[in-house]
């Protein structure tokens, strides 16, 4: 599975207070900055802020997959959030959204930027893969998304 090449345990989160849509974006771009230093914070809150304007990357299902290219990004990166309460994400299906996976990829990778996200949306279409991401805890919520 590809997710396991761009999502670290490091990078997996669970009860996180969401809040809002801008607050879970902003706390995307700051852990994976802070994990990837040539990625600059506000210049990738504002490339996500920038993608979820042309159209929502909240699927439905409670799912969102905010994405964006970034100029510095050396390689495709990914983090997972399990929020701990369901937030409004102007998702498809207008239900709040608990489960988030970034994507940032380096700009110009475009085939691979929607390999990346085809594999994303296929993890993340079976309800019984859903049921059990909302329902495992610790270190089995990495090996369940990336596995």
């Amino acid at each position: 599975m590809i997710i396991h090449r761009i999502l670290t345990p490091g990078r997996t989160f669970d009860g996180v207070q969401g809040g809002s849509k801008k607050k879970i974006l902003e706390f995307i771009a700051t852990h994976i900055s802070s994990d990837i230093p040539e990625i600059n914070t506000e210049e990738l809150f504002d490339a996500l802020l920038a993608r979820e304007r042309i159209s929502t990357t909240g699927l439905g299902a409670g799912v969102a997959i905010p994405h964006c290219r970034c100029k510095y990004c050396p390689q495709p990166v990914g983090l997972f959030i399990r929020l701990a309460e369901p937030v409004d994400f102007d998702a498809v299906d207008r239900e709040p959204v608990d489960l988030v996976f970034a994507l940032v990829v380096p700009e110009g990778e475009e085939q691979e930027h929607l390999d990346i996200l085809k594999a994303l949306a296929e993890r993340f279409h079976s309800s019984a893969t859903l049921e059990k991401i909302r329902s495992v805890d610790g270190e089995a919520l990495y090996q369940c998304i990336s596995g």
